[in-house]
Order: structure tokens, then sequence, then C-alpha cells
């Protein structure tokens, strides 16, 4: 179903810190500090009318969140300076305290008009209900955050937020968020459920002298892929849905492979639908069998002790190992198997969750002036579902869909949404020529068909 709606703007303003923040320069790290992180990410959530929030602001949610945002960025302060580069291009963080762009506006549409053309990317009219006001978009001199709140007629709203991701991994800036919700929600100062934010970004750079003692296939210098690839103006975007029954129709197929001798063992959610989505993209593309293909997985390290992040760390906290096969075994035609998939994904994410791969990239990062990741064939996979998007209330409950606004040709996001059913179900959206995406969706039916043939 499509939909088409009018979004009226007010004019963009600056909100700045509520009060005096400190006026001083912070580096990023060497991890975040890479060209793979020098854009801006767009994340939306939809939240439906409450009757107003617990603030005394007439229950508009413009004026909440607005009110909140400047309380938040009193302790949240480099939110609200500009990046600048150093000497060899290093990013720091000037603290001016300029302010985010924050937008206000009012959609002549309805939240179940949205919710029946579907809560999934692409949505309906994301470009104004994310406006990308002039000149906002650049990686340096330019606010780290745009925030455009959109009411809607039946009293819900819409909050879209770009970030420079640069500054924060998904984990960051949901941090951000919740402390904005909170204050929004008539707190005097976030409880101790939300972190208190730390900057510590010096933990993940580089030794001295760096020795990065892992491979890094993910950075391989292989040729970029010919310009006339993808071919411009024929991308198209679709999400896919998996219910509980696709998710289990994947591992009960990789259980029989492990028991007739394949590869596989027991696979978790993200590993099976990484290893399908990446194989069947690959059939998809057709690409040639003799060529790499690259699965790379922004993994967290939070939760690696040794590298001591503290709790209220929310930078980027992320590295990109790849899991890399030929194509002609990926996808099959090599004798390769959805567990052979599997297991090249469990092995990348397996190294990636030590102190030695995290200081290991860091050191590359300075050894090679911050390489790019290497895009030839190769797909990214972020997994959103436990950022923590969904619990981000700003006094009118947990949003109906919370996480990321779009994908690109080479990054996907794994989003727990709800389906029509009301279970908790998981949504995968994919960019690809519009041939391909029929092919992929031709691999994705056959997926179907078999969960219907176990009904």
């Amino acid at each position: 179903m499509t939909l088409d709606f009018t979004v009226r703007r007010r004019e963009p303003e600056l909100v700045g810190p509520a009060r005096p923040t400190p006026r001083e320069t912070k580096r990023l790290s060497d991890i975040e500090d890479q060209v793979g992180l020098r854009w801006h990410v767009p994340f939306v959530l939809f939240y439906r009318g409450r009757g107003g929030g617990a603030s005394a602001d007439d229950g508009d949610p413009a004026a909440v969140v607005r009110r909140a945002l400047g309380e938040a960025l009193v302790p949240y302060y480099p939110l609200a300076g500009r990046l600048r580069e150093v000497e060899g291009r290093k990013l720091v963080v000037d603290c001016t305290g300029e302010g985010v762009l924050f937008v206000e506006a009012e959609a002549d549409a309805r939240l179940a008009e949205l919710e029946a053309a579907g809560l999934r990317p692409p949505f309906p009219c994301m470009d104004q209900l994310l406006f990308d006001v002039d000149g906002s978009g650049g990686v340096l001199n330019s606010p780290l955050l745009l925030i455009q709140v959109t009411r809607l007629r039946c009293g819900g709203f819409v909050f879209a937020l770009r970030l420079n991701h640069t500054m924060c991994d998904a984990a960051g800036i949901v941090q951000f968020m919740r402390a904005v919700g909170e204050l929004a929600r008539g707190l005097t100062e976030p409880t101790a459920t939300v972190a208190t934010p730390v900057w510590c970004r010096e933990i993940l750079d580089a030794r001295s002298p760096p020795r990065p003692s892992f491979p890094h296939r993910e950075y391989d210098p292989v040729p970029p892929p010919p310009p006339s690839f993808p071919p411009p103006g024929d991308m198209v975007m679709r999400t896919f849905t998996f219910g509980p029954g696709h998710v289990a129709a994947i591992k009960k197929s990789l259980s029989a492979q492990r028991g007739s001798g394949g590869g596989g063992g027991k696979a978790t959610t993200f590993e099976a639908l990484a290893a399908f989505v990446w194989r069947a993209r690959t059939a998809a593309l057709e690409i040639p069998a003799d060529e790499d293909a690259r699965l790379v997985i922004a993994a967290s390290v939070r939760g690696v002790r040794d590298l001591g992040l503290p709790a209220g760390y929310y930078g980027n906290a992320c590295v990109y190992p790849a899991a890399v096969a030929a194509a002609g075994a990926l996808r099959g035609g090599g004798g390769g198997t959805l567990g052979d998939a599997v297991e090249l994904v469990r092995e990348a994410k397996r190294s990636a969750v030590s102190a030695e791969y995290v200081r290991s990239t860091a050191d590359l990062m300075a050894l090679r002036e911050r390489p790019s990741l290497a895009t030839a064939n190769m797909l990214i996979v972020s997994d959103n579902r436990h950022a923590g998007f969904r619990h981000v209330d700003f006094g009118w409950g947990e949003p109906v869909y919370g996480g990321p606004a779009a994908a690109l040709f080479v990054l996907t996001f794994i989003v727990t949404i709800t389906n029509g059913d009301g279970e908790d179900a998981i949504a995968v959206p994919i960019v690809l020529p519009r041939s391909a995406m029929d092919r992929f969706a031709s691999e994705v039916k056959m997926l179907c068909a078999c969960v219907e043939e176990e009904l």
C-alpha cells in the first residue's frame, strides 16, 4: 500500500545545552575515526497518541522533546559541538555548544494509515518526516544531530533523527535518546537505568607502536566495483519479515545438514538469518563464481571485559569482521551449504569478541591511515534488535516502531518488529537492483513455502 500526505514544517532551529557547558576539544578514537563512519545515519520512531506527556507543555510532543533535548545536551555536550579535522585528518569534536538542529512539523496523516501502509523501510514520505535541511549534511562543521518531531492528526507523532555516525553507534545514540525521554517525562535528571555519559574514547585508540595481529579481511585492498554497478536509478528497497516460523525453518534445515555431515552447528538467530540473507543476496546478484563475496558484521564490543569500556560510553564500540567465501561455493554451486555459511559467520563473530581484535583494528587504522571497508561484493549486517530503540519513551509510551529508517546497497539491518499476528518478528530491509530484488524475493518465497509445509 502506498500513502502520500502533506507535511508542514516550521523553520529549523538550533537547540543548544540548557546551561553553560565546557568549551574544549575532544578527540575521537581510532576505531570510530574511519572513513566508513563518515556519514549520517537516519532513525525513526512512531508513537501513538496518549493524551499528552507528564510535562506541562499541553501534551505537545515537539515542545516536550525540545525542552528535554536542551537539558540532555548539558551532560552530552559534545553532541552540541562540531567536528573538525586536525593533523593527519584526525577527527576532533570542538565543543562549541552551538547545538543540534531541530525541526517541528505536522502531517495530515494518522498513525493507523502509516501502519496500514507498513511500518517498515521504505517509509512513506520519509524525506518529509526527516527533511534534509540545506547545509546540514556535512560531516565537518555541521550539526551532529538533526531531529524532526512531526505531529500526526490522531495525536501520535513521529520522532526522526539523523546522526553523524562518527559520534555514536546505535547503542550510544539510544542511550542519549533514553536520557531525553526520561527528562521529557518530567524527571529532573536521568535515573540509574540510563548510564551517566562518559567520553573515554582513548580506550579504543591504537597502541604505540601499532601492531595489528589479525588479517582484517574486511579492509582488503580489493578493486572497487565498476562505476556502472549497481545501475543508477534502478535500485529498490524492500523489507522482508521473518516470523518465528521462518527462523525455526532455517534452523531446522541447519540441523538436518548437521545430521547428514554438513556444517552449521547450533546457530543463533543472528547467525542463521545473516547467513541466509548473505547467500540469497549473492545468488540474486549473480556474483561470478570465482569472485569473493564478503559478509561484514557490525559487532559490538561493549561486552568485551578486557577492554574496560564503562557503562556510560556512548561512542562507537563496534568492529567489522568479515566472513569471506567464493561466490560459487556460497550459493551452493560448489557444494557449499547454508550450514557452511553459518560457520563462516560464526567464526567471524568469534574473532571479534576479544580485546586483541579490537586493538588490532585500531592499530590497522593508525598504520593504514583509516582505510575504507572493501566494498566489492560486500554486505554489512548490523543487528539493532538489542540497541533499545523500542524502549525510548518520551511520555507517550514505547514506540510502535523504532529503528533504522533506511538501508543501503551495501548495508542492511536486523530489527525487531511486531507482525500481523502480534508476535515479535524480524525485519530485514534490503536494497538491490530491481531485477536482483526479484531473484532475492524468490529465495525468500521458497523459505516461506517450507514454513507453510511445516504448518
